[in-house]
């Protein structure tokens, strides 16, 4: 597959998907041999599937999408472990009751399938190939590495719901907080390209491109802080229907929610437990672990709004100086460590401000991870969205009660976080790693602005916002 542009092309983008597909392995492998047999096929939780699930379902995927479908190749299991590992037949609540691979079955399916799929790529079975949309661009290959890498994600999740001693270690901490920024960036007027129809590895529910006009409006620089939502709890937010949903009061007292997950008083302040660490709650962290409607009771209480999805897009990819839209929010370099918290090496958000670098062309901090940030938009298509290759990545989700997140965590790889990946739960979920940021309606005074409704909301404490965000709480 040399000589030509087209096929030196291919060759790198089979390169890069096999890159990507044994740095999602090795997370994997990592995750999985941390713990006990006995913890594997434990459920940490109903709402999370026992990790030996996980690590034999990944390569179920692997070996049906690559192997099979895009390969040719015979299958290497029979039929019904397909139906075993089929994430929509068997809720995470009921898989432990089915007969699933033990730890040492599940670890030698995974190395079967990854060992048949590199003897296909060698003899030429998985060249991305334009003419075949599966293969186009190493498509395939990206899918499959992200749905490992989404998988890492979940694990690692679990591994939050475990209970015992740390067995994840980082391997450095985060770096400390920058200097002083604004509270919030005015983003003016107009139209931005939205979603993408020329990314290779872009899922179907990023397609396709399209323009979107937004009114002008403010977002916060950084995401809101721990020290800010203590604020919230100690005015008594939890306690005040004022600043909830009739849907979301409801479910905060069914549930008896009173902090974010994981934290629990002291008298000395608040503490977390983080992957078996039992610590003070790091005040200029971004916070951890919110479910949708405690950020939309946070927002409420503020003056404020969660921002849409297209305005968290805007912010992070709009490049008012060229009118283009940017792959990430500080250009096309890919992620590193100099700009964004991602890859799983620190194991929890960094400080706001710690990665100036990762500006987007407005001057938004840390859109991409640390925490996924709440939107206050429904999980729905883009005009002219067509379900590729299956139905049930996106399509079976659209419309319901979902919410989208925007921009990663600290748990995501890079290979699974760009300007338009969407990310989707429901409204009551936060085992996940999820924070926010908010927004508010620009003004007739703000520059570029325009007359808007006002909110029904009166504003708990803007100006502690505010102030926290400029830096000075």
């Amino acid at each position: 597959m040399t000589g030509t542009p087209v096929a030196t092309e291919s060759a790198a983008q089979l390169l890069a998907g096999l890159a990507a597909l044994q740095r999602a392995r090795e997370r994997t492998r990592a995750l999985t041999d941390a713990v006990t047999d006995a913890d594997l096929v434990a459920q940490h939780s109903p709402l999370m599937s026992p990790l030996v699930w996980d690590l034999a379902h990944i390569a179920n995927q692997e070996e049906l999408w690559l192997v099979r479908t895009a390969a040719g190749a015979p299958a290497l299991v029979p039929a019904e472990v397909d139906d075993l590992y089929d994430a929509f037949r068997h809720p995470r609540r009921d898989r432990p009751t089915l007969p699933i691979m033990g730890p040492a079955e599940a670890r030698d399916y995974a190395e079967r399938v990854r060992a048949s799929l590199l003897a296909l790529a060698d003899a030429g079975a998985l060249d991305p190939d334009p003419g075949v949309p599966l293969r186009a661009g190493g498509f395939v290959l990206g899918m499959v590495a992200q749905h490992e890498q989404q998988h890492d994600e979940t694990m690692l999740a679990t591994h939050q719901l475990r209970a015992g001693a740390p067995v994840l270690h980082a391997a450095e901490p985060p770096p400390s907080a920058g200097g002083a920024v604004p509270a919030e960036v005015l983003v003016p007027a107009g139209s931005f390209v939205m979603g993408t129809s020329s990314d290779p590895w872009a899922l179907d529910n990023e397609r396709p491109a399209h323009r979107v006009e937004l009114d002008a409006f403010w977002i916060d620089t950084l995401p809101v802080t721990n020290a800010v939502y203590t604020r919230f709890i100690e005015a008594g937010g939890y306690d005040d229907p004022r600043w909830w949903t009739a849907v979301g009061w409801a479910h905060r007292l069914a549930e008896g929610l009173s902090a974010p997950q994981f934290w629990y008083p002291d008298p000395a302040g608040w503490r977390r437990r983080r992957f078996g660490v039992d610590e003070p709650v790091p005040p200029d962290e971004p916070v951890l672990h919110v479910c949708f409607h405690e950020a939309a009771a946070y927002a409420r209480w503020a003056g404020r709004r969660l921002p849409t999805e297209a305005e968290w897009e805007k912010a992070a990819r709009h490049d008012p100086a060229t009118g283009s839209s940017r792959t990430y929010p500080w250009g096309e370099q890919p992620p590193d460590e100099s700009r964004a918290n991602l890859g799983q090496r620190h194991l929890r958000p960094a400080a706001v401000g710690a990665y100036p670098a990762g500006a987007s062309a407005y001057g938004v901090h840390q859109l991409l991870g640390d925490v996924w940030e709440w939107t206050a938009s429904g999980f729905d298509p883009y005009p002219g969205f067509v379900a590729f290759p299956y139905d049930e990545y996106s399509k079976v989700f659209f419309g319901g009660d979902f919410r989208v997140l925007r921009g990663g965590s600290f748990g995501t790889d890079p290979v699974a976080c760009r300007g338009t990946f969407r990310n989707w739960d429901l409204p009551i979920r936060r085992q996940i790693f999820s924070g926010f940021r908010t927004a508010r309606d620009a003004g007739p005074g703000d520059a570029g602005g325009v007359d808007r409704t006002a909110r029904d909301a009166s504003p708990g404490d803007a100006s502690a916002h505010r102030a926290t965000r400029a830096g000075t709480g």
